[in-house]
C-alpha cells in the first residue's frame, strides 16, 4: 500500500476520525470515501464534523443546571472560570490555583462523563469546598459553558474575570509548554496580583492574554467572518472583514463591560452546534473572534502580559463636577390618559407592545431590577434615587406638565412631597409643548394646549414653589435653585416671559433662580438670545445626526420586507459628530454637554421611528470618555446631562434591562466615578 494510500485511511490526530468524518457527512458520495483525502480537499474549507467527541452520546435529556447567583457580600474580587474537558489535566490546574496570591471564586464546568465527572467534582471540593461545579452538554466547547454562566449572573459583580479551559492541541508538538505558557502569562503564582493589578489600572484593556495571543491578522477570519457578523448584530456592533483583534485561543482575563455585552448578546445552548470535532465555522469560532469587537467598540482592545506590565499608567480624563439625568414621571395611570388611550394606558403599555422592525432589532425592551413599578408609591422613587447614587449621578432632572392651571402627571411628585424621608434628589424641567396624539409635540391633534395666557409667568412660579421649597430640591451652584424650560422658543416673548419669571422667584422669597433651557429644534427664524437663560443644555440625538450617518434597513437585515418608514442612523457616528469643533462651535458658550444611552422609539411610533444604531453599553461608555476628554472642560460649570434616565418608550433609560442588566448603569458609573482598585 503507497504512502498516501495508508494516510487517506488514517486518523492522523484525535480531531479526525475518518469513520465519523464519513457517517457524520453522509453527503459524501462513494467516489469519495476516502476519508481524509475528501477532508483535505474540500471538506476543511467547508467547514465539516471530523470526529464525535468523547461525551458527545450524553445528549440523555439531562437538564442544564439552574445557577444562582452568590450574595453579593460573599463574593470574592476575581472569579475564575475553568472548563475541565480533558480531566486529567485537573491536578496541575489545582497546583496553580492553590499558589495565586489574589482571592479568587471558582466556577468550574465539566463535560458529563458517569465514570469521571462525580469523582473529579468531589476531589475539586474537597480542595476548593466553595467551588462551585456544573455539568453541561459537550456544546460549544469551552464557550456555551462560559456564556451559560455569564448569561445567569453568577459571574457579575466581580473586578474582572478569567477564563480559561483544559487545552491540548494535537497539532503541536510542545503542547504542554504552550498550555504552560498560554495559563501562566494569566496565573503566575505569587505575581498573579501584579498582573490583575495592572490589568484594572488600564481602562483601555478589555483583555489580557499571554505573549502571542493577541492575534490581528485577517487571515484568522477563517469561514468565520458571516457568522461573527450575525452574532454582533445582537448588540448592534458592526464590523468589516477588513480588521480583526481578538484575544485567540480563549484564555484571558476579561472586565465586567464584556461580560455585560457577551450577556447582552443573549446566546442559548441551543445556538451552540453540538460538539462533533468542528474545526471552523461554528458559533463557537465565531465567539472567539467576535469578543474582541465588543472591546474595540469600547475603545478598548486586547492586552498581552508584557505589555501590560510595562505600560505607564495615564493620567485620569477629567470628571463631571455635577451630573443630571431628565426624568419621566409618568408610570401611573391618570384620568386624561385613560380617555385618551384607554383605561390603564400608562409608559409600560407601549413599551411592552413594541414589535421589532428588522430581524435583529432589540424591541421590546423590558425592565429588570425595578419591574414595571407604578410611580404612585414613593418607594419607588426611593429605589430610582438609590441605583443613581450609586452610579454617581446627583440630580434627577424631572419633567413638570403644568398647562397654565392644567397639571397632569404631577402624582409622583406631589406624593414625594408628603414623603420626606425619601432621599430624591430633583430640580423641575417646564415641559411646555403642548400635548399632541403623535407624541412628538409637533402636529396632530392636540389634547392639552400651552396657551400661554396673560399672567402665566407669575401663576407658573406659584406652582414651583412647593417645589423649590423642598429640602430636596437641589442648587447645584451651591446656592440658588435650579429651573429649566424645555422649548423656550414656543413661548411668545422668551426675553421678556423669563424676565417675568425671575421676578416672580424673588417677589415669593426664593430669590434668584438658575435658571436653564433645552437646546434643540431652534430654528434660525425662532432663535432665543443666548443670554436669556443662565445656560443651555445639550440633549442628543436633537441636532447631532447628519446625513452621512443615515442607514439603510435592508443594510440591517438583507431579507427585509416590510413598511418602514422611519429614521435609522449611526450612534457611532453621532459620538463623533458630538466632539467635533465645528459643530461644539455652533453652541451656546454656557451648555452642558449631554449623552444619550440610546435612541429608539419605536414604542410610540411603530414602522416611523426613529432610532439611533449601534447603541449598546461599551459604545456608550466610549461616548462617556469623548466627552470627558474633549467637552467636559467647555462644560458649563463642568456638568454632565444623560438622556434619560427613564424614557422606556424611546429605549432612552439607564434603569435596569432585560437585555444588559445594570450595564448602563455601571458604565456610567465607571465615567462619574472612578474606577477602584480596592
Amino acid at each position: 500500500m503507497s504512502t498516501l494510500s495508508q494516510l487517506v485511511r488514517a486518523r492522523p490526530n484525535p480531531d479526525f476520525a475518518p469513520r465519523d468524518y464519513l457517517r457524520l457527512n453522509k453527503d459524501i458520495g462513494p467516489e469519495h470515501r476516502q476519508a481524509l483525502r475528501h477532508y483535505l480537499e474540500r471538506g476543511k474549507n467547508e467547514g465539516r464534523a471530523t470526529a464525535v467527541r468523547p461525551g458527545a452520546s450524553s445528549r440523555d435529556g439531562k437538564r442544564t443546571a439552574v445557577v444562582r447567583p452568590l450574595i453579593e457580600g460573599q463574593k470574592a474580587k476575581f472569579a475564575i472560570v475553568i472548563h475541565v474537558f480533558y480531566h486529567d489535566l485537573w491536578s496541575d490546574f489545582k497546583a496553580r490555583l492553590l499558589d495565586l496570591d489574589i482571592e479568587f471564586d471558582l466556577f468550574v464546568t465539566a463535560t458529563f462523563d458517569p465514570s469521571e465527572t462525580d469523582e473529579m467534582f468531589a476531589n475539586i471540593r474537597a480542595t476548593f469546598p466553595s467551588a462551585r461545579c456544573f455539568e453541561l452538554h459537550n456544546h460549544g466547547r469551552d464557550i456555551f459553558p462560559f456564556v451559560y454562566l455569564a448569561n445567569s449572573s453568577v459571574l457579575d459583580g466581580y473586578s474582572a474575570i478569567c477564563k480559561f479551559h483544559t487545552k491540548k492541541s494535537p497539532h503541536r508538538t510542545d503542547g504542554e509548554k504552550w498550555r504552560d505558557h498560554l495559563i501562566s502569562g494569566l496565573l503566575d503564582g505569587q505575581n498573579t496580583s501584579l498582573i490583575t493589578d495592572a490589568f484594572l489600572a488600564d481602562e483601555t484593556a478589555g483583555f489580557l492574554v499571554a505573549d502571542g495571543q493577541h492575534f490581528t491578522e485577517t487571515r484568522w477570519w477563517g469561514s468565520n467572518f458571516e457568522r461573527t457578523k450575525a452574532m454582533l448584530a445582537r448588540v448592534e456592533v458592526p464590523i468589516t472583514e477588513k480588521g480583526i483583534s481578538f484575544p485567540a485561543g480563549s484564555i484571558y482575563w476579561l472586565k465586567p463591560e464584556i461580560l455585560s455585552m457577551i450577556k447582552g448578546m443573549r446566546l442559548t445552548e441551543d445556538d451552540f452546534e453540538y460538539e462533533l470535532g468542528q474545526v471552523d465555522g461554528t458559533l463557537a469560532h465565531a465567539f472567539e473572534r467576535g469578543v474582541g469587537f465588543l472591546a474595540t467598540n469600547g475603545g478598548q482592545t486586547t492586552r498581552q502580559t508584557s505589555e501590560i506590565m510595562s505600560r505607564p499608567v495615564a493620567d485620569p480624563l477629567p470628571l463631571p463636577e455635577f451630573t443630571s439625568c431628565f426624568y419621566l414621571p409618568q408610570f401611573h395611570p391618570t384620568e386624561m390618559n385613560d380617555k385618551w388611550w384607554g383605561k390603564g394606558f400608562t409608559e409600560w403599555t407601549s413599551t411592552v407592545a413594541a414589535k421589532p422592525q428588522y430581524k435583529t432589532h432589540q424591541q421590546p425592551v423590558l425592565p429588570a431590577d425595578l419591574g414595571f413599578y407604578d410611580l404612585r408609591l414613593p418607594s419607588v422613587m426611593g429605589q430610582q434615587a438609590e441605583l443613581a447614587k450609586d452610579a454617581g449621578i446627583d440630580a434627577f432632572c424631572v419633567y413638570h406638565y403644568w398647562f397654565d392651571r392644567t397639571r397632569i402627571l404631577e402624582t409622583p411628585m406631589n406624593n414625594l412631597l408628603n414623603t420626606p424621608e425619601i432621599d430624591f434628589p430633583f430640580y423641575l424641567c417646564w415641559a411646555n409643548e403642548s400635548w399632541r396624539r403623535n407624541w412628538d409635540g409637533l402636529s396632530g391633534e392636540i389634547l392639552l394646549d400651552q396657551s400661554y395666557g396673560e399672567g402665566f409667568e407669575e401663576r407658573l412660579v406659584e406652582d414651583s414653589l412647593p417645589y423649590m421649597r423642598d429640602a430636596r430640591y437641589q442648587r447645584p451652584n451651591g446656592r440658588d435653585p435650579r429651573f429649566v424650560i424645555y422649548r423656550p422658543e414656543d413661548m411668545p416673548n422668551p426675553a421678556q416671559n423669563v424676565c417675568l419669571m425671575r421676578q416672580a422667584w424673588r417677589d415669593s422669597g426664593i430669590g434668584e433662580v438658575e435658571l436653564g433651557a433645552v437646546r434643540f429644534h431652534i430654528s434660525a427664524d425662532q432663535s432665543v438670545a443666548e443670554d436669556v437663560f443662565d445656560f443651555w443644555i445639550e440633549m442628543p440625538p436633537h441636532g447631532m445626526v447628519v446625513e452621512k450617518d443615515l442607514i439603510e434597513i435592508d443594510s440591517l437585515d438583507s431579507e427585509y420586507s416590510g413598511s418602514f418608514s422611519g429614521l435609522i442612523y449611526s450612534y457611532n457616528g453621532v459620538i463623533e459628530n458630538s466632539a467635533k469643533k465645528s459643530y461644539v462651535r455652533g453652541l451656546p458658550a454656557n451648555t452642558i454637554a449631554g449623552v444619550m444611552p440610546s435612541w429608539d422609539n419605536t414604542a410610540r411610533r411603530g414602522a416611523a421611528a426613529h432610532m439611533a444604531y449601534g447603541a449598546n453599553p461599551q459604545s456608550f461608555d466610549r461616548w462617556l470618555k469623548s466627552i470627558r476628554a474633549h467637552r467636559l472642560e467647555g462644560s458649563y460649570r463642568n456638568e454632565l446631562f444623560i438622556n434619560a434616565w427613564n424614557e422606556w418608550a424611546e429605549n432612552a433609560t439607564l434603569e435596569p434591562s432585560k437585555h444588559y442588566g445594570s450595564a448602563y448603569l455601571e458604565t456610567a458609573k465607571r465615567n462619574i466615578k472612578p474606577r477602584s482598585l480596592g
